[in-house]
Order: structure tokens, then C-alpha cells, then sequence
């Protein structure tokens, strides 16, 4: 296992952020569909002849809208059992690193998807009893050496 699992978690991660995204946007569009009306001339039940009016749900922009939403439910629940997939690969490729601190700032950076600039303050208030602190420039390039000197 190597860097690309932790690459491809990210992705997914956002994948499946931006669906939920425009699953939340169609369903807030399909709620706000009211009920329309309009008005016509012809002749009402009683028999006279006159103006009517005519009231009723936008059907077809309905059924297109919630099939586009079933759809994107449907991806979604593919994208998010992928993902714990993806999740468990890159936890167990983590948990396979000796230092633990590194594990930890990966973990930080690639699982809960926070910047450079978090993962310093993070660990920061985790490894208090360090020595030195740690900065932005310094956890990016400890990563880079990481997976510089384990290339597989």
C-alpha cells in the first residue's frame, strides 16, 4: 500500500461531500415546488360559462427532479460504502507506520481532511510536551520525506 490510498480517500471524501451537496440542493428544489394555478375560460361544473380556475402540482418538473434525485441518493450510497472501503485501506496503511506521531499528523491531514496550517495547531495541542512546535512547513515536509524514503 502506498500514498495513492490516502490520495484516493481524499478524493472520494470530496466526491461524495459535493453529492450529498446537490443531493441536499434538488431536495430543497423538489420541496419548494408549490402548487401552481392558472386560469381559463369554459364551463364550470353548474353549467354557466365563465372564468375557471385551475390549480394543481407542476407534475412533469416533479418527476424529473425527484428521478435525478433518486439518482444521485443511489450514487451517493455507492460513493459512501467506497468510501469505508477506502477508509479501512488507509486507516490499516496508517496504523502500518512506526512513529507515531507521524501516524497521527497523517491521519490529521488525509482521514479528517484538515489543511497543513490545522494539522500544526493539532498537533501542537496533542504533543504539548514537545520540544519544538510544530508549523505548517514542517508537517508538509515531514510527510514528503515519509513517502519519499518508503516509495514502494
Amino acid at each position: 500500500m502506498t500514498k495513492d490510498i490516502l490520495v484516493q480517500y481524499s478524493d472520494i471524501a470530496e466526491e461524495a461531500k459535493d453529492i450529498r451537496k446537490r443531493v441536499q440542493k434538488l431536495q430543497k428544489e423538489i420541496d419548494s415546488l408549490g402548487i401552481v394555478s392558472d386560469s381559463v375560460k369554459g364551463t364550470r361544473t353548474d353549467g354557466t360559462y365563465g372564468s375557471i380556475r385551475i390549480t394543481g402540482y407542476p407534475t412533469p418538473k416533479y418527476i424529473k427532479k425527484k428521478a435525478a434525485l433518486d439518482k444521485n441518493k443511489e450514487l451517493l450510497e455507492k460513493k459512501e460504502i467506497e468510501l469505508l472501503d477506502m477508509m479501512s485501506k488507509a486507516e490499516e496503511y496508517i496504523e502500518s507506520i512506526p512513529k507515531s506521531e507521524l501516524r497521527t499528523m497523517l491521519r490529521l491531514y488525509y482521514i479528517d481532511g484538515m489543511t497543513w496550517l490545522q494539522v500544526a495547531h493539532k498537533m501542537n495541542d496533542i504533543f504539548v510536551k514537545r520540544g519544538a512546535s510544530f508549523t505548517e512547513d514542517g508537517c508538509r515536509k515531514r510527510n514528503t520525506r515519509f513517502f519519499e524514503e518508503n516509495k514502494e
